[in-house]
């Protein structure tokens, strides 16, 4: 039974290192087009990345699998060392429904980690300071809608943005709405109570 589990235990581990292997390679070709880059730079499978000349990446930087990470924004989007982008997450500073300007972008600090299936929609400048822990399907809005005149739609009166600062040192719980003008300080926990 033990030379079972050693074998089980040694196929396992040289899968993990053979699926890093492949991230590696795709980030290596894939980084080679981004404005600043440190190696090693980690890409996952079908990761869609557009603007590659307005973003910053640290050392040791992942996009996990489907990721879809755009940048076109006034600002680079910026991810420092140690960053992880969950599977599926949406990192978009521009508006979809053609309203309003170039979003502002993102800078994400040191060691922090966006979750899986997270919508980042940073069209009001975000800031996600060091050691970040941001829980599965979070979303994150710095834009909001003008809507005080009745007589004209609300698509026609444009949109404002405050942005959003998450500091040092925060977690954010699983599928957490964080809304346009909001600090979040250091050493917050934002989830709710589990029974």
């Amino acid at each position: 039974m033990k030379n079972i589990n050693k074998e089980v235990g040694f196929s396992y581990k040289l899968a993990i290192y053979f699926m890093a292997l492949k991230k590696l390679i795709r980030g290596f070709a894939m980084g080679f087009f981004f404005f600043k880059k440190k190696y090693p730079i980690f890409i996952g499978k079908h990761v869609s990345i557009t603007q590659k000349s307005n973003i910053i990446v640290g050392r040791n930087v992942k996009f996990e699998d489907y990721s879809e990470i755009q940048a076109l924004s006034k600002e680079p989007i910026t991810f420092a060392d140690n960053v992880t982008i969950g599977r599926g997450t949406m990192i978009r500073p521009s508006s979809y429904y053609g309203i309003g300007n170039i979003g502002m972008g993102l800078k994400i600090g040191k060691n922090s980690s966006i979750g899986p299936g997270g919508y980042i929609g940073c069209a009001g400048r975000i800031i996600i300071g060091e050691n970040v822990l941001i829980g599965p399907k979070v979303s994150m809005f710095a834009e909001n809608h003008n809507f005080s005149d009745k007589v004209k739609t609300i698509k026609s009166q444009g949109v404002n943005n405050k942005g959003i600062v998450i500091e040092n040192n925060c977690w954010i719980g699983s599928n957490v709405i964080i809304l346009d003008g909001v600090t979040i300080k250091s050493g917050s926990v934002i989830g709710g109570e589990h029974y």
